[in-house]
């Protein structure tokens, strides 16, 4: 899950390379550093530092540094722990080549003690400085045909960079399993992890595919298959503009995104299309079985789609984690689906599982918000939401949007399928058309939900209650508040709270419920009187106008109140609205928490 960046051009690379950086920041936080080749003397200048961007930054500020060409890499550790000798990039022993990685290379021992043996050593304990001693051992004479013979020798997923004091006027770059583009500029070109890093720059792309490797230079980008074919590649226009990745004013991405979610649910409403989705449907509309895979938050989404889908299209739905759905002895029959939920696309455990299930005869879905990402181009049909760059690590705008699409797509199956009348499917699609207003309703209670956040900071365990389709709901609300505030919490059904959970409820516990007026609310209203009978403290989650949810609760956050199937877009905001300021009263980096990366590109 760390971040590349790669450029060639006319410009002094180290301002191009550092903003890139920061760009790539969510990717990985533990170190960063850049490798330039000198533009007099042409040999390589590495420069690396533990922590993020900033303290590289302050590392290089007195630094002159001139090329044009260079590297840069941000860390998420895999092998070995955040050091400058683990930091990327990685040279070889003569200091003629550098390379950065993201990805694990699984041989790396066996690759390692080949090269031992040769009498190469060893700076760090990572599996990547394997790889540039790779290219100096191998290197025929052309970095290009050095590449070929080293790619021949990896196993594992990965996405690497390679300059040389050789070759100083091209980069090259090889993709398998993580991710890798081409950004496409005039006198000028870039690789780099994901689109936001060289945005300022260009905004013409090509995505490299599983297994191809990209001759880079100053004028011109060629392309071929690890046996040597040239691929010709179609380049694809980036619309959004570089302010969609700022924080616009607000104090973090992560409450810029939370205050989006208005225009990006609206946003995914308006781009869904019948028209586009017609072949789709028409896979699933037969299906015996539909597979819904996914990690973290998606996870979470696939299970409310899950209640949508059985609702709407009758269609029997099992969910599951990619990361157990990829090794599982998979029943597949010819009328099996599986639909994979990624914000990324890259995702490797959804990726793998996806094209696992291809292979043994299924039909894939992708649901992804990064168009052009590996998975929009190896399933079968794709969904997209319109949610533009989600640069904070907790996901949030991107949950909702997910929600509208999985609800939208049930719907048209239902009307395919003739499960769901028109009129319903009017009446059910109108009042989603009201959710972005209720969203902002829900949004103007910032200052109430604070206050709350406030006087529950220093509990040290939360309880998410919620029931049917706001049980995922109770589980996404525990996610983001143990992944940006570190403190426990556990979602569960709130009718299996009895079945072991309640032996923890007491004065010093909160329990959050999720509990709309919708047609489970006398059970969970029992619920929270069986908490309450504990002397639990309760935090309810309630549609505008309960007062007889308030009698029994400690606080009471309210929604405006819509139809049963839309409320979980609704009930999810104040708890990430609360899980943020928990986590901001508590000091901490909500875009940026310890040990998590956005996009999980290695297993």
């Amino acid at each position: 899950m760390c971040g590349i960046i790669g450029y060639i051009g006319k410009r002094n690379a180290v301002p191009v390379l550092l903003y890139g950086l920061q760009r790539l920041e969510y990717r990985g936080y533990d170190s960063a550093g850049i490798a330039v080749i000198e533009k007099t003397d042409k040999k390589i200048i590495v420069e690396k530092q533990v922590g993020k961007i900033k303290d590289l930054q302050e590392h290089l500020w007195n630094k002159k540094i001139e090329g044009h060409i260079g590297l840069g890499h941000t860390r998420w550790a895999t092998h070995g722990e955040p050091t400058i000798e683990n930091a990327h990039p990685h040279t070889s022993q003569k200091g003629t080549i550098s390379i950065v990685h993201n990805g694990i290379i699984e041989n790396y021992l066996e690759l390692k003690k080949e090269l031992l043996d040769k009498g190469y050593r060893f700076k760090s304990e990572t599996d990547t400085e394997v790889i540039a001693h790779l290219f100096e051992d191998i290197y025929t004479g052309d970095l290009l045909d050095t590449a070929f013979e080293v790619a021949k020798k990896l196993k594992g997923a990965y996405a690497i960079g390679v300059i040389s004091t050789y070759e100083p006027d091209r980069i090259v770059g090889i993709k398998k399993g993580s991710p890798l583009i081409i950004g496409l500029g005039k006198d000028e070109n870039f690789i780099a992890s994901d689109i936001p890093a060289v945005l300022e720059y260009t905004k013409d792309f090509i995505a490299l595919d599983d297994g191809e490797i990209a001759l880079v230079k100053r004028d011109s980008v060629e392309i071929f298959t690890t046996d040597g074919k040239k691929v010709e590649k179609n380049p694809f226009h980036v619309t959004w503009d570089v302010s969609v990745a700022e924080k616009a004013g607000y104090k973090h991405f992560m409450q810029k995104e939370i205050h989006e979610q208005p225009r990006t649910i609206g946003d995914t409403i308006t781009g869904f299309s019948s028209s586009k989705t017609k072949n789709m449907v028409d896979t699933v509309k037969n299906a015996d079985r539909l597979y819904i895979i996914a990690c973290g938050t998606s996870y979470h989404a696939a299970l409310v789609g899950k209640f949508w889908i059985e609702k709407f299209a009758k269609i029997p739905v099992e969910v599951d984690y990619a990361s157990e759905y990829r090794y599982r002895d998979r029943i597949i029959g010819k009328n099996t689906v599986v639909l994979g939920i990624s914000q990324s696309g890259e995702t490797a455990d959804t990726r793998f599982a996806l094209l696992d299930a291809k292979k043994e005869g299924a039909k894939t879905i992708s649901l992804v918000n990064v168009v052009g990402s590996s998975l929009s181009r190896e399933t079968d049909h794709v969904l997209y939401t319109y949610c533009g760059p989600e640069i904070g690590v907790a996901a949030t705008k991107t949950f909702t949007a997910q929600l509208v699409s999985l609800l939208l797509f049930a719907l048209e199956l239902g009307m395919k399928k003739g499960t769901i009348s028109f009129r319903d499917y009017e009446y059910i699609h109108n009042q989603l058309l009201q959710i972005p207003s209720k969203v902002e309703n829900i949004l103007s209670k910032d200052d109430q939900i604070k206050e709350i956040a406030h006087r529950y900071m220093s509990a040290s365990d939360f309880l998410f209650l919620g029931r049917n389709i706001n049980y995922p709901i109770a589980l996404e609300g525990a996610l983001k508040l143990k992944e940006i505030s570190y403190i426990h919490a556990e979602g569960y059904p709130a009718g299996e709270m009895k079945h072991g959970p309640i032996a923890l409820i007491d004065e010093k516990m909160p329990v959050v419920c999720v509990a709309p007026k919708d047609r489970f609310y006398e059970k969970i209203f029992s619920n929270i009187q069986e908490v309450k009978a504990r002397k639990g403290k309760v935090l309810s989650v309630a549609t505008e106008g309960d007062s007889q949810i308030k009698q029994i609760s400690d606080e009471v956050i309210y929604i405006p109140q819509t139809i049963d199937p839309l409320y979980p877009i609704l009930t999810v905001i104040p708890l990430q609205m609360l899980s943020y300021h928990i986590a901001t009263l508590l000091g901490k980096d909500v875009d940026q928490p310890r040990n998590l990366a956005k996009t999980v590109t290695v297993e």
